[in-house]
């Protein structure tokens, strides 16, 4: 161990400024005990709820475990950094109902897109800054042992945010700040130091069930359960595949992810927004309609949605999302001759993918 013991409390206090100074709105230290997750988690792979998400089973209780990950592995630091572009609230008035505003009848030919998607790859901002951070302290009391990750590995990351004090787990299942709402991203250092840890936080959503009533496909199945399979996130992101008849409906003009859960949740109206330009918006994703999008051709999409976290789903889910979209325009009373053109324009695509979800748009449109 590189620096003596008694130096752990002004390391860690250390640790956390220069957090600070790298973006990060909090820095915590935990523990790495999760036994207590691993039953919930194992009822959860069983029950099937990660759907295609097979690295979610395929290392067992490893995730629940960060010292067979990475061993010698004694404390995790975690991190939060808030990503709400600053061009949302920088707008002015209540930038929560301009976002549920994108989703009524009046904007279904509009593109909805997460806004943790908006800016640049929220993977390569952490774990650069990540490293940033561990490189300081290597600086500081020489080598140590340590891995940095950020949503790119096994790692229970919620849970130790939680057991940490960065928040508590919301009924969404997402983490939960008094001070920031969950508009934020988590990552961590996984370390051998034995530096001193921060408490834990008990949950502030009392009798709230905001985020279970509002979600879109009903996929919170109940408080802290979420059924990955109905989630409009797992659906335009993490399906490879076909989008199940049933759900397309409910699925409106999303894209690509879906906030409901964090807009309707009440701690939300303390979202902070980011301290950096990686997350202000990019490529108009926060204005374009679905139209415009549907043109993009493959070449357009991979150098417009470079460095954007968009890129790697792949042109054809793009497509395969925005071709719901459209459809689903039908509904809201849009079918213009714009849409129709735009769709029978892809009917023949060279994807069965593609072609499927442009057949089923077409149909909402003649029906």
């Amino acid at each position: 161990m590189a620096a003596p013991d008694h130096n752990l409390s002004a390391l860690a206090a250390t640790i956390k400024a220069w957090g600070k100074e790298l973006g990060f709105a909090d820095i915590r230290i935990t523990d790495v005990d999760l036994a207590q997750q691993e039953a919930g988690f194992q009822a959860w792979l069983d029950l099937g709820y990660h759907g295609e998400m097979d690295y979610m089973a395929a290392h067992g209780m490893k995730r629940a475990r960060p010292a067979e990950l990475v061993p010698g592995t004694i404390r995790a630091i975690t991190a939060r950094m808030d990503y709400l572009p600053r061009d949302v609230k920088d707008a002015g008035g209540d930038w929560r109902q301009r976002e549920k505003a994108r989703l009524g009848a009046d904007a279904a030919a509009s593109a909805t897109v997460s806004l943790y998607a908006r800016g640049r790859d929220y993977h390569k901002v952490l774990r650069s800054r990540l490293q940033q951070l561990a490189d300081r302290i290597k600086g500081e009391i020489g080598e140590f042992g340590y891995r940095v990750f950020t949503d790119s590995a096994p790692v229970m990351e919620v849970a130790l945010a939680q057991k940490s004090g960065l928040g508590w787990r919301g009924k969404h299942t997402l983490l939960l700040n008094r001070e920031a709402g969950s508009f934020f991203f988590l990552g961590e250092i996984l370390t051998d130091l034995p530096l001193p840890v921060d408490q834990a936080i008990g949950s502030h959503c009392g009798q709230c069930s905001a985020c279970i009533d509002i979600c879109p496909t009903q996929a919170i199945v109940g408080p802290y359960q979420l059924d990955a399979r109905r989630c409009i996130s797992y659906l335009t992101i993490e399906l490879k595949g076909s989008i199940p008849l049933e759900l397309r409906p409910l699925i409106a003009n999303r894209v690509y992810g879906c906030d409901d859960c964090q807009l309707f949740c009440p701690w939300n109206k303390f979202a902070q927004s980011s301290g950096l330009a990686d997350f202000d918006v990019r490529n108009g994703l926060d204005n374009a309609t679905l139209v415009e999008l549907f043109g993009w051709s493959e070449e357009q999409f991979n150098s417009r949605l470079e460095g954007s976290p968009i890129r790697r789903i792949g042109h054809q889910r793009w497509l395969r999302n925005i071709a719901v979209g459209l459809g689903n325009a039908a509904a809201a009373g849009i079918s213009t001759p714009e849409i129709i053109a735009a769709l029978q324009a892809r009917a023949d695509d060279p994807s069965e993918l593609v072609r499927e979800h442009v057949l089923w748009a077409l149909e909402q449109h003649h029906a």
